[in-house]
């Protein structure tokens, strides 16, 4: 009965460990360099560039964009990640598949900040 306390306890510190690493945020004071990403031809007509992506790693963060991706599902479009910066340093929020919206067959550009406030 112990072995199975003991196995349950180590599984959900785990998970404890492996959540709270998830959620941790990441800050650097200088920006990893991008590397030059050479855009091979698109796959096919629903494929999307992704384009600069980082992820998190050792406390620091590795390129991982500039690659072909298909949309999740038909009508969605790719918000490119990207950097903000505080008092703490820089992080990266990543970017992410929407859903376009009714009436609106403009597809989104990146990331943008509005003039006014709470409109984007």
């Amino acid at each position: 009965m112990k072995k199975v306390s003991f196995k349950s306890a180590l599984l959900a510190a785990f998970f404890i460990m492996a959540y709270a690493s998830a959620s941790a945020q990441i800050y650097v004071q200088i920006r990893p360099p991008v590397p030059v990403i050479v855009m091979p031809p698109q796959p096919s007509p629903v494929h999307v560039w992704v384009n600069e992506e980082w992820e998190p790693s050792g406390g620091s963060y590795r390129y991982s964009g500039g690659h072909w991706a298909p949309p999740p599902q038909p009508g969605y479009y790719h918000r490119n990640g990207y950097w903000v910066r505080s008092g703490k340093g820089q992080k990266w929020v990543q970017g992410r598949w929407y859903k376009k919206q009714p009436g609106n067959n403009r597809e989104h550009k990146g990331h943008y900040k509005s003039k006014h406030k709470g409109k984007h």
